[in-house]
């Protein structure tokens, strides 16, 4: 089964991680020993990515066959998605305990929705 893990967290969040990643001693991203565990686990991760901020978004909407575009997300929160990964497991409990290890969760205080994707 496939599920999309989509990173949660709050700007200040966000920008804990990415100092906390680029003071580390090592040359590598901070989410690379979370991959090399979860590959290890017979875990295939399919894609995944960073976002730039939420306020570089645009968001489309349409209304009387009009298209309307706003600047940033449309959601009135503070929390935005910060990135995803795609993984395909076994089922849902593991896919639950794949998120719990992820560094934006484990490392900084964030939250990971899980969506299983629909087959094709």
């Amino acid at each position: 089964m496939q599920y999309m893990l989509l990173m949660v967290a709050e700007p200040d969040d966000e920008a804990k991680a990415q100092r906390a990643a680029s003071a580390d001693e090592s040359d590598e991203p901070c989410w690379m020993p979370w991959s090399r565990e979860v590959t290890a686990r017979g875990i295939v991760i399919k894609d995944g990515a960073r976002l730039r901020p939420a306020s570089t978004a645009t968001t489309v909407s349409a209304s009387d066959g009009d298209v309307l575009l706003s600047d940033g997300p449309f959601a009135e929160t503070k929390e935005q998605i910060v990135g995803y990964n795609v993984i395909e497991c076994a089922d849902l409990d593991e896919a639950v305990d794949t998120a719990t290890r992820h560094p934006v969760v484990a490392r900084f205080g964030g939250r990971v929705e899980i969506r299983p994707i629909l087959p094709d």
